[in-house]
């Protein structure tokens, strides 16, 4: 007779190994969010959730939610690892989350607004000034350019993780082209339809405003004499790893999704979209192309990703992109490493969410210390995404640990370190079994004129036992997120 997940307190072999847990709580005395959604884990049949689990995640390749790899032999298209077993967000403590989101993005906007501007911020030595005139993603043809209620993160996703203690804390910032939100909306849909039974009545947070929130946060931030903005989704194609999510945006906000060639920009300096009834304006771009590849004319000569003359045509205010050009400076991590003293430069306010403790390698107290613990640490390159170039130090050999820390000494400015949090864990199926697994959070914010987070976010879940790595690309997975309305 198979044994069903619940029995008791817990889940039967389920141990969080004293992290704290996302559905049973702390060690520490940190409340779970809901007792009730416990008890209907526990009803749960272990072969049945197995076998829902199968079919769901069929589901997601014969839709064709997936991302692409990307080898040296060939181009894998894989779906995201779904897990059934969702993490839960209680109201009050959303309260506080979307609070702190909100902050975090407001200051990340006036500082970009006063880099590209007056750099007060430098002039008063809160930051330094080669932190930002030497970062590689600092665009000088921004200098001076006023944009929309000042808005250059249109859409951020911050990422967060909870330690041991239940707090939770801001591990880095997307604020070029943030992914995953297509994930969070598609797993709810996905829990919806498999585990009905589960999501009954229970009262969760909706997350399908999302694609009418962004549309109008575009239309806010379009040139300002126009009545109708025409809004489209700029791509880079079909072989960019994340081109599902592209295409279900553009669905979502009903939109086209134009890549470069499909736009020109006219005598007039004004962007057209080529139709089959003509030339049609185009006044507003959402872009997940990169800087690099947006404008031959200004930037990579040998792109064919990008549109020629759209710069000309942004620096004219005839267009509006999203995410502004430069804002890749603010996901650096050692800018990263600043935002406490920016959040309280612009707004005279302390961080609501708190930063990870981060030393940085470029000044001469923050490479000793992480020389002297580089076994404890987790040292980052300060302009990588995705989990590349990461040493975790407790988990790295001598051999490891030796050739990273002539790397240190080599380009010290290159990287950050952070202690290595104990992240929270949530109940994960495994080969049908019940086993933690570590979580992390990204919210997404939407700004036009003003802020709006989405109920919940992409909880990246690392699917190896004992890794600490949730990035997809690292072979991290998802769990839908569930904001409780009371």
């Amino acid at each position: 007779m198979n044994e069903s997940i619940g029995a008791g307190i817990g889940l039967p072999g389920y141990d969080p190994q004293g992290f704290f847990c996302e559905i049973f709580g702390g060690a520490q005395g940190a409340p779970a969010p809901s007792p009730a959604i416990q008890e209907r884990l526990k009803q749960l049949d272990t072969n049945d959730l197995s076998a829902r689990a199968k079919a769901a995640e069929e589901e997601l390749f014969n839709l064709g939610i997936t991302f692409t790899v990307y080898t040296e032999r060939e181009a894998i298209d894989r779906i995201l690892p779904f897990d059934v077993i969702p993490r839960l967000i209680g109201a009050r403590e959303w309260v506080g989350l979307d609070r702190g989101v909100k902050q975090r993005v407001t200051a990340l906007n006036h500082f970009l607004h006063d880099i590209y501007h007056d750099q007060k911020i430098i002039k008063d030595g809160v930051v330094p000034s080669e932190l930002i005139n030497g970062n590689k993603n600092f665009r000088p043809q921004m200098v001076g350019l006023n944009l929309p209620h000042d808005t250059y993160v249109h859409i951020c996703g911050i990422d967060l993780v909870r330690g041991a203690d239940g707090a939770f804390r801001v591990l880095e910032d997307n604020a070029r082209t943030p992914s995953g939100v297509s994930y969070v909306i598609e797993n709810r849909h996905m829990m919806l339809r498999a585990f009905p039974d589960l999501t009954r009545d229970i009262g969760l947070r909706d997350v399908d405003e999302y694609g009418a929130r962004l549309h109008k946060a575009m239309h806010e931030v379009a040139p300002v004499d126009i009545d109708e903005p025409q809004v489209v989704l700029l791509s880079p194609g079909t072989y960019n790893s994340a081109y599902f999510e592209h295409i279900f945006l553009a669905r979502e906000m009903g939109v086209p999704l134009v890549e470069g060639r499909d736009l020109l920009v006219g005598e007039d300096d004004r962007v057209y979209m080529r139709t089959t009834a003509g030339l049609a304006p185009v006044h507003a771009i959402y872009r997940r192309i990169d800087d690099d590849f947006i404008d031959p004319e200004v930037f990579r000569e040998d792109s064919m990703l990008g549109v020629p003359g759209l710069m000309r045509a942004y620096w004219k205010g005839n267009v509006t992109l999203a995410n502004a050009v430069g804002t890749g400076v603010v996901d650096d991590k050692a800018v990263y490493a600043y935002m406490p003293r920016v959040i309280k430069y612009y707004l005279d306010e302390d961080p609501i969410i708190e930063n990870v403790e981060t030393h940085i390698c470029g000044e001469a107290e923050g490479l000793r210390y992480t020389l002297d613990n580089l076994d404890k640490l987790v040292v980052k390159p300060v302009g990588e995404s995705g989990g590349y170039g990461i040493l975790i130090g407790p988990q790295a050999s001598k051999e490891e640990l030796a050739q990273f820390r002539e790397k240190l000494k080599a380009d010290p400015a290159n990287f950050i370190s952070q202690p290595v949090i104990s992240l929270s864990v949530c109940p994960t199926l495994v080969d049908g079994r019940i086993e933690p697994r570590h979580v992390d959070l990204r919210p997404f914010c939407i700004t036009g004129r003003d802020s709006w987070v989405l109920p919940g976010g992409l909880t990246r879940v690392a699917i190896k036992r004992g890794s600490l790595v949730v990035n997809s690309s690292q072979g991290g997975g998802s769990k839908d997120t569930w904001v409780l309305t009371e």
